[in-house]
């Protein structure tokens, strides 16, 4: 199969890449490299991926972006399966500068679609949506305040299914821009014969995630003890979420691909059984690091969800699949890569 990752410079794009690389097949890696530019943070951001996926020779790195339609074609209409991962991630981000979040995410993912409504022959694409499409719908779910967590109850013990209302509630700029691309990509599949799989992804984390405040919390929460910077909780810190570790994510991914599924929306997360909130997971690092964090408490986020956890039986049932990675091991796998690799944080922005 020729692969092709947009947004393979990313922590899950990258992880994307090596998988197929690692089977022999031909990966293209498509990336603009404006992550640490556009989020303000040290090259180490956009670079560190993109220098790791050099190491395989069935790999070509294209530094490009998929807002421009007459570079992304090509790659598109060659390609047999697409991931397109490529987008701007940050909610807070969004919201305090949304026209680059609207233009990568947006026109970006048409510019996906419309280079292959035409094609020759069917691709299978594979987007990564967000829960965030759902806006604060979620809040009003019955939930439990714990001392730690916040928790669902009631009939919604499984999860937020896939069911779930989209509109009339508040999402931020970076929830509209996802959504519409999320809807365009449905229609794709249903207008013009194509195998589409839209993944509204929970909490996703894992090795080579350079998290930071405002994306990534497990990562950047880890990153943080391990280099002795602050953190801050925005609200009360009993935000609850499913957690998947990216290997599992990855092996959801190739089984749709491997599937004769034409495709479909899919709530994609750990599940009931793999759920961790802020307090819970400092606990975690503190006990794994052996300090204690600098936390500093602040205002509730726009149109945060107090909990979140994917109802992932569509998926199990349609592929088979099952998170493998536990709370604890992957939390354990992230602290250790995060302690060898201290000294990338350390580096002073270019």
């Amino acid at each position: 199969m020729k692969i092709l990752v947009t947004g393979g410079a990313g922590f899950i794009g990258s992880h994307v890449a090596e998988y197929y690389a690692r089977q022999g097949h031909p990966v293209t890696v498509y990336d603009n490299l404006s992550r640490a530019q556009l989020l303000k943070k040290q090259d180490t951001n956009a670079t560190f991926n993109w220098d790791y996926l050099a190491r395989f020779p069935n790999v070509q790195r294209v530094q490009a972006d998929v807002a421009d339609f007459d570079r992304v074609a090509p790659y598109c209409r060659e390609a047999d399966v697409i991931f397109h991962i490529a987008g701007q991630t940050a909610v807070t981000t969004s919201v305090t500068d949304p026209r680059p979040d609207f233009a990568t995410n947006a026109v970006g993912s048409f510019n996906v679609l419309e280079a292959i409504r035409d094609a020759a022959t069917p691709k299978t694409v594979v987007y990564t949506s967000t829960n965030k499409v759902y806006g604060d719908n979620v809040n009003a779910y019955d939930l439990q305040a714990q001392e730690t967590r916040y928790a669902f109850s009631g009939a919604h013990a499984h999860g937020v299914a896939e069911t779930c209302p989209i509109d009339h509630c508040k999402h931020t700029p970076y929830g509209c821009s996802k959504l519409a691309a999320d809807l365009y990509m449905q229609d794709w599949q249903r207008l013009y014969g194509h195998r589409v799989g839209v993944f509204r992804m929970s909490c996703i984390y894992g090795t080579r995630q350079f998290g930071f405040e405002d994306q990534g919390w497990l990562a950047w929460f880890t990153i943080a003890a391990l280099t002795g910077q602050p953190v801050t909780i925005f609200g009360d810190g009993r935000q609850m979420r499913d957690i998947l570790y990216v290997e599992d994510l990855v092996r959801l991914f190739d089984a749709f691909v491997q599937s004769k599924s034409p495709g479909g929306v899919f709530n994609t997360g750990g599940g009931p059984r793999h759920t961790l909130s802020l307090l819970e997971l400092v606990k975690m690092i503190e006990q794994r690091v052996g300090s204690r964090l600098t936390i500093g408490y602040d205002d509730w986020r726009p149109s945060d969800q107090k909990a979140y956890v994917s109802d992932i039986r569509k998926a199990q049932a349609e592929f088979g699949w099952q998170p493998k990675i536990g709370v604890a091991e992957g939390v354990d796998r992230l602290v250790e890569w995060v302690r060898a690799n201290t000294a990338l944080w350390q580096r002073p922005a270019r």
